[in-house]
Order: structure tokens, then sequence, then C-alpha cells
């Protein structure tokens, strides 16, 4: 790429990411119209508004405002008052930067990116930096929560330029909108000096831009739209999937890599839920590690609750503090899963203490979640989390305190500037036995000692908190929710699901549309695939715990809205949006980042709904995307682990406690209850109307019974004394003679002992996978016999 030989790659990268005065630096004040329209936007934020800038008059009023003013993304309007003429995403700036020909800069980012803000101070609320850009760039802002598909399809060119990616991101294009240079933060001396370089070079040679756009545009859409067709889908990828990334697991300090250490959530849920399908063996012991450590380190707020978005070191300890929801979603989700598997009570706890928070600190009044919340309080990276000892003792009882103090390895030097942020050096378990002290005692004691610290916390002054409320992340906190209520028998997360899925369809469901942002008692902003996807299964998680019919209806609305609107019909698998809107390609999620791709949770979505509603198009769709998309060897693991989460769930179904078969009309769960030291097992079978099951014992010869056991596989358990419900005399057109069925709601109970034959009986984990094997009929047809196979912890 010729123009990259004129501009030296020195950038430095960081992985991540009152009224109308003055004219911008460098160009004519705005037309009257316009300047109007500032006007009125800002005497809208009303009298106690203050801009966020350092451009201010003795008055504390805005020397500059520009058109991000008008815009609802918290994002943008950080930058309102930047010098910079920054235009938001959409036409009217490429328009114009094709009447001027002039290139463009293309900021991406989002509210509480540490670095974007650093960006921001240094170059966009620099005077000369702002008259140089404003003279000879169209400069476009863009908040990637937003706009998704942007930031995918932009991002893909900077790492192809750059080698690595992250945010802010730091996009130059032709005025056609296609790529030709890109970086990620830029410092001030840097920055001016390749804005020079550009301008130049387009003056002089605008030939070698355009060329260098039209081959890296064409190569991002060619990596687009690749394609694998496979002939079969094999057990054997999976497995071998789960073994490379688990011998990429580090056994001493746990994760993935090396610093900066990211918890890379969608690796953890697929190993998971792989381990979830063998009850034979306990959860792997690097992957034990990686939670154990995570949990004790500073990358969790040991205090507050949640977990910060990454750490900057190899083991875990000071983290880089944004709170992002899709963090607490995910990984709330994991130790939820973990402690399925193992019943280790402190998996149960993180999950909890991590739902409260966002619970209590990131819900709007009316039930939506928040975004994010910023690394940066009053300007100072992590000033709101970190402690010193005097302020420990001075809040805290003396024996509280040394307790805090020794347990938090809160020490005079500290670990991040002089202050400490909060860390486990050993477990809870470990400590309790150190200190020969009870484990529910030494727990008692520490959720006293976190109370009384939060409470002080808040007075102090909070990072900035992202109140946009958006569909995908909303989608997936529901899902966690969910799945809480029943893990943690908790009727508090069932209900905050609740009013938040009725919060998202009755904010962003208009006119047959769905939207992705709603903030301020506005929507905004037309729903992404990823938007779709999430809510999908939101909607399909609220309908298992729930069982309210109107959960299901509209998945099946937006699942078939989502297949109209999204689906490549050319080349397979979904696209990222419905329209180009201005972009040079067409972009899809194919890729896990922080989060599993757009196409991945649309997959698994489809075949969850194939599996509750009985239509093989779901399943049939779900499976022709995924044979489009799939990569046929473990090159890029990372990238693609969600689609082999996917591939396995539609190959082996589903591992989570509802169960599903007659093409919906079954509905099927497992759960273990201790009385007086007997462990009871009941499983609880739903029909829907119209559908029964035929009963344990038949008179008639050729008919299948319903019948519950033990899986074959697990010898460590047996089921004694199985129990099932008194049945009903049914007479069929099919039958001359009646048929004893079950309909309606059931209970089938026995009573769980471990088989003190088996081997190993003690490495093996907390499931019990249970067999459910019935056949369905209504009063017009019989459906084939089945089997489900259900997990219930011990």
């Amino acid at each position: 790429m010729m123009i990259l030989r004129l501009i030296p790659i020195i950038c430095v990268f960081i992985y991540t990411t009152t009224v109308y005065a003055e004219p911008l630096p460098g160009i004519a004040p705005y037309d009257e119209h316009l300047e109007r329209q500032l006007r009125k936007a800002l005497l809208a934020k009303g009298k106690n508004y203050k801009p966020r800038t350092k451009h201010l008059s003795a008055e504390g009023r805005a020397h500059y405002t520009n058109r991000l003013i008008l815009e609802d993304s918290p994002y943008l309007t950080q930058h309102a008052h930047n010098p910079v003429n920054w235009f938001s995403w959409g036409e009217e700036a490429f328009a114009l930067a094709e009447k001027e020909s002039k290139p463009v800069f293309l900021s991406i980012g989002y509210s509480t990116c540490h670095w974007c803000h650093v960006m921001e101070r240094e170059s966009f609320e620099d005077k000369e930096i702002a008259e140089f850009l404003n003279q000879h760039f169209i400069a476009i802002k863009v908040d990637r929560e937003r706009h998704p598909d942007v930031d995918e399809a932009y991002m893909l060119a900077v790492r192809l330029v750059a080698g690595r990616g992250g945010w802010p991101m730091s996009s130059f294009l032709a005025p056609d909108g296609k790529p030709f240079y890109g970086a990620t933060y830029i410092p001030p001396d840097i920055f001016i000096d390749l804005l020079q370089k550009i301008h130049s070079t387009w003056l002089e040679e605008p030939e070698l831009i355009l060329k260098q756009s039209e081959e890296l545009s064409a190569l991002v859409t060619q990596i687009m739209q690749n394609r694998n067709d496979l002939e079969s889908f094999e057990q054997n990828t999976i497995q071998q999937t789960a073994d490379n990334l688990l011998s990429r697991l580090n056994p001493l300090t746990g994760g993935f890599g090396e610093a900066p250490k990211f918890p890379n959530e969608p690796a953890l849920l697929f190993l998971l839920q792989i381990d979830t399908r063998d009850s034979n063996k306990p959860l792997n012991k690097d992957l034990e590690t990686t939670l154990d450590l995570m949990s004790q380190g500073g990358i969790y707020d040991q205090i507050g609750g949640g977990f910060h978005r990454y750490a900057t070191d190899d083991i875990w300890l000071i983290p880089h503090f944004e709170k992002m929801l899709y963090n607490q979603a995910q990984l709330s989700h994991v130790y939820l899963h973990a402690y399925r598997i193992t019943g280790k009570d402190n998996y149960a706890r993180i999950a909890r203490q991590t739902l409260d928070y966002v619970l209590t600190e990131m819900t709007s009044n009316e039930g939506g979640f928040y975004s994010a919340t910023d690394a940066d309080s009053e300007g100072v990276e992590g000033k709101y989390f970190v402690w010193k000892p005097d302020e420990i003792r001075e809040i805290l009882s003396t024996e509280d305190a040394d307790l805090a103090i020794d347990l938090f390895a809160i020490t005079e030097r500290g670990n991040f500037d002089g202050r400490n942020v909060l860390h486990l050096p050993v477990s809870l378990r470990e400590y309790a036995v150190n200190q020969h002290i009870s484990y529910k005692a030494l727990t008692y004691q520490i959720d006293r000692i976190r109370a009384q610290l939060v409470e002080v916390r808040k007075q102090r002054i909070p990072p900035l908190r992202d109140d946009k409320i958006l569909l995908a992340m909303n989608g997936m906190m529901i899902s966690t929710l969910t799945l809480a209520a029943d893990v943690l028998d908790d009727h508090r997360y069932k209900n905050a699901a609740i009013r938040a899925g009725n919060l998202l369809w009755e904010k962003l469901w208009h006119d047959g549309s769905l939207f992705r942002v709603y903030l301020d008692g506005r929507h905004s902003i037309p729903a992404k695939l990823d938007d779709y996807a999430y809510f999908i299964q939101a909607l399909l998680d609220l309908y298992d715990i729930d069982g309210n019919p109107v959960w299901h209806q509209r998945s099946q609305t937006l699942a078939d809205l989502m297949s109209s609107r999204f689906y490549d019909n050319t080349h397979g698998g979904f696209f990222m949006s419905d329209t180009k809107n201005a972009l040079f390609t067409s972009p899809k999620s194919l890729n896990d980042s922080a989060l599993p791709s757009g196409n991945s949770v649309a997959i698994i979505a489809l075949a969850n709904l194939a599996l509750r509603s009985g239509k093989l198009s779901y399943s049939d769709r779900a499976n022709e995307a995924l044979k489009a998309i799939l990569p046929s060897s473990d090159k890029g693991i990372f990238s693609s682990v969600s689609l082999y989460r996917a591939l396995d769930l539609l190959i082996h179904g589903e591992v989570g406690k509802y169960q599903y078969g007659a093409r919906g009309a079954v509905k099927a769960s497992a759960e273990i209850e201790e009385f007086e030291g007997v462990k009871i097992l009941e499983v609880k079978v739903q029909l829907t109307d119209n559908w029964h099951i035929n009963a344990h014992q038949s008179k008639i010869e050729n008919i299948i019974p319903t019948s519950v056991y033990i899986d074959a596989d697990t010898p460590a358990f047996q089921l004694d004394n199985m129990t099932y419900p008194e049945s009903i005399s049914r007479k069929f057109s099919f039958l001359k003679t009646p048929l004893e069925v079950y309909e309606g709601d059931i209970t089938l109970r026995g009573i769980l002992n471990a088989n003190k034959n088996a081997e190993n009986i003690a490495h093996r984990n907390a499931l019990v996978p249970v067999v459910i094997q019935f056949q369905a009929c209504n009063d017009q047809m019989c459906l084939a016999p089945e089997k489900l196979t259900l997990r219930a912890t011990q």
C-alpha cells in the first residue's frame, strides 16, 4: 500500500480503544438555521448543564458548540463543545466530502472509553489541531455502541493496516467512505503530523489515496463475504476446539494470553457448555483456576461487586476500571454455569454480588439496564475504587478494619499510585482455614465490611455513567437474570427480567420495527442483527421461567423479521444491518470480540426457537447459516468459538434446566431437593393444551410408556422408588380401547442414591443427568418417541 510509505506507522496503539458563542476555528460560521438549532438544543439542557470542555468563558459558558449537541448519544454529546466541526454518521457528511473534495477523518469510540477521553483532551480540544482538521477534512464522530456495523467494517480495515485494533479508532477515508489508513489512539504531535501528510498527499497525489482506498475496501469486503461450505458437522471438531482452548489456559495465573488480560467470556461460555454435557468428570482444573483468580483479583470489585473490563497485568490485580454491562451479563452467566457444574458456593456468591450491583447501580427507574460506567473519576483513573489503610480504619471497627486490611492486602505503599486496589491473595476458604475461623462466620463479617465501605464510597464523586439502554446488552442481561432466578432460586432476578423485557418491548418496538437505543424517553437507531438475536433469546428465556405465551409469540415475530431483513440469500449468514447506511460494504458479524458474534447469537436463538415452536424453518435457517460461515479449521479459534458453541447446540441440544420435546408441546425440568438427609429427584413436565404423553403403565401393547431413569453413562447414581402420577383414561379415535395418559402439569418423583460400587464417584461434577422417555400425541396423531436429558444440580 503506497501511502503507508508516506505515513510512518509510529502511532501508539492502546488496545482497548449556555448559548452558542464563537465560530469553530478554521471554518465560516454556521448558517442561521443550524445556529438556531444549536441554541435550542443548548437551552434544552437546562440551567444546571455544565459543558464538557476546557474552552469556557468566565461565566462557565462554552466558547464552541458543534452539531453533536443535537445528538442523543452520551458519547457524541461529550464532544459537542470540542472546537472540531464534528458530524454524526450519515449521508450529510459524505455528501459534503464529495462536494468539497476532502478526505474524511472518522473517529469511533464509546462514552466510557479511557483512551477516547485522552485523545479528546490532547487533540480534539486543541485549537490548532481542530483548525487544521476543520479546514482540510470532514470529521465524523461515531458511537460504536449505536453503530456496531460501522465499527465492525472499519475495525477490520484498521487491523489490516495497523496489525491490531482498539478504541478510539482513528480512520481516514476517501470522500466515498472507503478507508485508506487507520490507527487507534494517536498522540497529538503525531496526529497533527499525520493530518498534514495526508492533506499534502491528497492535494499532490490523490490517485495514490484513491487506489489504496479501493484496494483496502475490496479486501475488507472479500473477508466479510468469506464463506466455507462444510459437508458435515462432526463432533470431533467441537472437542478439538475445546481441547485447543484448554491448552491455551495459563495453569498458574488462569486466563488466555498475557497482559493486558481480558476474561474472554465467549471462550469460557463455550468450555462450560461442553463440560456441562459430561457429568462424569469435574470442571477442568485450569478453567477453575481462571474463575477463582478472576474473582479474587482486582478485576473484580471486591467491595461493590461487578467486574471491570480487563486487567492491565498478568495476575488480574490492577484493572482498567471501566465497568461494562456486557461484562456483568456474561461473567454472571459464566459463574452461574460454573456453580451448576461444581456446586462451589463462591461462584454463586460472585454471580449474586455482580447481579445485585447491576440491579442497584446500573438499572433505570423504568427497569432498563445502563450501558457502562467510566474508568475515571474527577479526571483520575480508578480514584473511585481505591483505598488507603487509614481510610479503612476510620470507617470500620478495629476488629473489622484489621480483618479487611489483612484479607484484602491493604498496605501503606499500595499497589496503584500509592493507594490500594482491593484483592484476595488467597481464597476465602483458604483464609478461613489459615485463621482458624469458620467460613460462614468469615463471609458474614465480610458482608458487613462490604456494606459499610460501599456506603462511604457512594459519597465520593462517581465515574461517569452511560445511561443509554441498548437493546442487545439488555437482552443479554435478561437472559442472565432468568438463569440466576433458577440457579439461585431468587425471584428478584425473575421480576427484574420480566420488568426489563416488558420495557424493551414497550419502548423499542414501534409500528412493526425494532429500535436499538432508548434514552431520555425516546427510541432511536434501527435495531441491528445483535439486537434482534439477543432479544429473541431473552424472550425465549422469559418464556422458560414465566410460561407466558406472549414471550414466545414475540420471539417468533422478531425471528421472522430478522430473517427477512438481515439474511444474505446469496452467500449465507446474516448481515449486521438491513441497509448499507453510507457504508462502503455490508458487514457481517462473524467474529467474536468481547461479545459473541451476531451470527452465532442469531443461530443459537433460532435453534432454541425451533425446539420451542416445533417449526423446522427456524432450525433449517440456523443450519444453513452455520454451514455458510463456520471455519473449517481452528485458525482464529478465539474469533469463532461462539460458532462452535452454536454447532454444539445444533448437534446435541440445550444444556440448560429446561428441555423441550414434541415440537414444543412438552417442557421438562429436573430438580434435587434434600429432606432429612434423603435426596429427592423431582421431574416436572408441562404439556400444552390438547397434547398428552402415555402413562408409565399401559394395558395396550406397543404403546411407549413414560419413564424416568439415570443416564446409563453415569454409574455414580441410581434412582430408587420412582413414583408416577395418577393417569387419566382417555378415548381416542385411533384406538378402540381407552388409553392411560398424562395431561397438563405433572410431577414424577424418586429417591436419588449414590452407587457405592461406582468408580471415581468423587471425581465428577455436581450435575446428575436424568433421562425422561415419552411419546406425545394429540387427537389426530402421535409423534415419534423421544428422550430428553435433564441436568439436575445436587
